[in-house]
């Protein structure tokens, strides 16, 4: 401590320590009220977790699929459920069931997003989405409008590819309608002639929105058959649908997106060569979608004779209001009873 020195200035100088002292009480009050305010506020704001996923509802949930009783400890042994990656947070499957409107605006035969008025598309698909939610009140419908966004086409067009690229106004309009049913958008690539990783990265920018999927037709991948389209199905391979799966995961984490989905159809074995090659990427679920039309027994066959025996992720079944109906006594199969196969389709498609 400093002493005060004597002379008439002591009293002010004792009187100037005073002072200072109740200033610097004061900055520490102040200090200490802005410090508790400041704690308060950071109380307040603290951040919320990460989101994770739920493993163990996500194993119940496929095991449901698979009809494997609750009470089962181990499905080793067992084609259903399938083991693969778990996902990563912002999946859709398998806690939502896609239902799907297929076609093309500029079609009105190619299926029902381009056979119908929006409005009356529209009022239909919501009846089929409410009818899918009362079936299994448990898994709630992510409704899709599935776009054939790459056409293929009996002309082979300037480039001999036999494909048409729909212009992005079109593309558009399918994120447009999509809005409306609050649901996602799922691109189709029919290839033709070309190359199926050429069409698809055609749709990149389109691919890079958290909201917008993928979907491979096989029947019209003529580049191995070497023959236009419709003359014969066409066919890919394991690793074309790996090399697929790969650029949508890069595009997940390049732009911080919620995992994608990727729909393979088949009907028949040789669509897709080396199924069991086929390896789901814990940002991308894969499908493997029967897309078979025909009468109700056809249509179960074909689900049990090349989706169920050859495992991949999840599966999914192409109803046909035209073609389903045209044998006497056929008619559209109900909800109850596509969810009675083994596994439940995650994935529903409606042309």
């Amino acid at each position: 401590m400093i002493p005060l020195a004597p002379g008439p200035h002591k009293k002010l100088i004792a009187a100037g320590l005073a002072a200072a002292a109740l200033i610097g009480s004061g900055i520490l009050v102040a200090r200490y009220f802005a410090a508790s305010a400041t704690d308060a506020l950071l109380e307040v704001s603290e951040p919320e977790p990460e989101p994770t996923i739920d493993f163990a509802d996500y194993d119940r949930r496929l095991r449901r699929l698979a009809h494997v009783p609750e009470t089962a400890k181990n499905t080793d042994g067992l084609l259903w459920p399938v083991k693969a990656a778990y996902p990563e947070v912002g999946a859709i499957l398998p806690w939502k069931r896609i239902v799907a409107y297929y076609g093309n605006f500029y079609s009105r035969g190619m299926g029902v997003l381009g056979e119908y008025s929006e409005d009356v598309m529209l009022e239909k698909f919501r009846k089929e989405i409410a009818a899918w939610e009362a079936a299994d009140p448990e898994t709630p419908v992510m409704p899709a409008v599935d776009y054939i966004a790459i056409v293929a086409q009996a002309g082979a067009g300037r480039d001999g590819k036999y494909r048409a690229r729909m212009p992005h106004t079109e593309i558009d309009k399918a994120l447009a309608v999509a809005e409306k049913v609050n649901g996602i958008v799922i691109l189709e690539v029919q290839a033709g002639l070309s190359d199926v990783m050429t069409e698809i990265k055609t749709l990149e920018p389109y691919l890079k929105l958290p909201n917008v999927h993928l979907a491979i037709d096989p029947e019209f991948a003529m580049l191995r058959r070497k023959v236009r389209p419709g003359l014969m199905v066409g066919t890919v391979d394991a690793w074309e649908v790996n090399a697929a799966a790969e650029y949508l995961a890069e595009l997940v984490r390049a732009n911080d997106l919620p995992p994608k989905v990727l729909v393979v159809h088949r009907y028949t074995r040789p669509m897709v060569t080396n199924a069991a090659k086929i390896v789901p990427l814990p940002e991308v679920q894969i499908v493997m979608d029967m897309d078979g039309w025909g009468g109700m027994g056809n249509k179960i066959s074909t689900y049990n004779a090349y989706i169920r025996p050859e495992p991949v992720q999840f599966t999914g079944f192409k109803l046909f209001y035209k073609n389903d109906v045209k044998w006497k006594g056929s008619r559209m199969l109900t909800p109850k009873e596509i969810l009675d196969l083994t596994p439940s389709p995650s994935f529903i498609q409606y042309q």
